[in-house]
């Protein structure tokens, strides 16, 4: 298995934008917890990163300093049992809590921040209200699950138990609005704004009397990000910039890579020159769609290369890694769904030329592989069964290509496996196949259609019957 390109390549380095030389101080106490460490830390898109480290004396105070501001977001105090505390920095950097670890949020007091003050506030009135909910919500899945339970159960009984339920989750709403009301600019009203879905309006009647069918998809698709500005890199040090950005790529945004890449543009414009925030949705999506599990999203990481560093856009990387970089997408490019395959002239058993664009077929399975390789010796006869079983009937044709030098070997594969169709290798090594096709392990199967282009690549020999279907089915659609 090859490692993705960015698999290695943590870039994210969190030493991130300064604002001033204030600095900032960090004082706790924690009653439960003495002689030991605890580090401080923060959340970033999909990670936690440790920042500083700490000793905690024998009365459970510690503290964290230093000589900058600490970049705005939700912060950690992360003790050596693995619990944690989070705290909110932004503005206020001159902080003062005391806690218990028998109950580390109830028992919280703070001084300094109002925010942190706040925030605590709002996690007891939270808990609080799950407390209320928990029980209802139960209640209601029980008497659902349950057959028995639910023919017994007045129908008004539920709907008063919802009504209750639907109660208490108003007022958290009304308490999250009061909240962004009274303090607009605090970096938890930007939390509770960037949990907001958006709200969608009746959509618009049409000139021919119907209802604008697709207008509430498109409306919350162009609405997505509104209460999430993505200019704004203190919600990337908070857990929801990244799950806001995995679902509206993957549960939003129509999967095939022109509308993601038109959508990621949008997005990264959206940024408005903050450096974090560019930095991480770039980052996000290449390392997301180099080694996608849906085939041709390698054509999104091509985009972001092209884009963004081949333009010397992604600043977070140096130079040599920045080529590596390049040099992968340059590598995939001609090997995109659609694309032309690179035209290559083997030779068969007798040493005559086999050019691939000559092979006449609906269909035809380009097969790179080598006698040595024990993965081979599995998968290509599994390509022969399904060539018996359904290929050969659809009129597809094998160009089954031998990467390694070693004739005798290749031979003995054929005949001792009866691989019965177009057999070749490259005799005279007249062709890079590795960098060509992109073969950094065999077997790497490739499905070309009658004009040679690619139509799948690196598919499994089961599935080969089954896609050539879809393909055909496709194309009867469009008549």
């Amino acid at each position: 298995m090859k490692k993705a390109l960015f698999s290695s390549l943590f870039f994210l380095s969190f030493s991130l934008l300064s604002f001033s030389q204030d600095g900032h101080v960090i004082k706790g106490k924690v009653r439960g917890w003495h002689d030991t460490i605890c580090y401080l830390g923060n959340y970033y898109g999909k990670y936690n990163s440790v920042r500083d480290t700490t000793r905690i004396d024998k009365d459970g105070s510690f503290s964290f300093k230093g000589k900058e501001k600490l970049p705005g977001g939700i912060y950690l105090i992360i003790f050596p049992n693995k619990s944690w505390l989070e705290i909110l920095i932004d503005k206020e950097q001159n902080i003062t809590f005391e806690s218990d670890t028998a109950k580390l949020v109830e028992s919280m007091k703070v001084k300094g921040s109002e925010e942190t003050d706040l925030f605590y506030k709002y996690l007891r009135f939270i808990g609080q209200k799950q407390k209320a909910a928990d029980p209802l919500k139960k209640r209601i899945v029980k008497i659902n699950g349950d057959s028995l339970a639910a023919s017994t159960t007045k129908k008004d009984s539920i709907r008063i138990l919802q009504e209750k339920v639907t109660a208490i989750e108003k007022d958290v709403e009304k308490y999250k609005e009061d909240f962004i009301s009274s303090h607009p600019d605090y970096l938890l009203s930007a939390i509770f704004k960037a949990q907001k879905e958006p709200v969608i309006p009746a959509p618009p009647t049409l000139a021919n009397g119907k209802k604008d069918s697709t207008f509430s998809y498109r409306y919350y698709k162009d609405h997505y990000w509104d209460n999430i500005p993505p200019s704004d890199d203190r919600l990337l040090r908070t857990p929801i910039f990244h799950m806001k950005l995995k679902q509206f790529f993957e549960k939003v945004i129509v999967q095939d890579p022109d509308s993601i890449n038109i959508e990621s543009d949008r997005l990264i414009a959206k940024t408005q020159g903050n450096k974090e925030t560019f930095k991480y949705i770039v980052w996000y999506m290449t390392t997301t769609y180099e080694t996608h599990t849906i085939m041709g999203m390698d054509a999104v990481f091509v985009h972001q290369v092209e884009k963004y560093y081949q333009t010397k856009q992604a600043y977070w990387v140096d130079t040599v890694t920045n080529e590596k970089i390049v040099h992968r997408a340059l590598t995939l490019k001609p090997l995109l769904l659609g694309k032309p395959a690179p035209n290559i002239i083997m030779q068969d058993t007798l040493d005559k030329n086999v050019p691939l664009y000559d092979v006449k077929a609906k269909y035809t399975v380009l097969v790179f592989w080598d006698p040595d390789c024990g993965h081979c010796q599995k998968v290509v006869p599994k390509v022969r069964e399904e060539y018996e079983k359904t290929l050969k009937a659809k009129g597809v044709k094998v160009y089954s290509v031998d990467i390694e030098s070693n004739t005798e070997k290749w031979k003995k594969f054929i005949i001792d496996n009866k691989l019965d169709w177009i057999n070749v290798h490259d005799k005279y090594i007249q062709y890079p196949l590795r960098q060509l096709y992109d073969i950094y392990s065999t077997p790497v199967i490739y499905l070309l259609d009658e004009n040679k282009k690619i139509r799948a690549k690196r598919i499994d020999a089961e599935k080969l019957g089954g896609y050539i279907d879809f393909l055909e089915s496709i194309k009867e659609k469009k008549k």
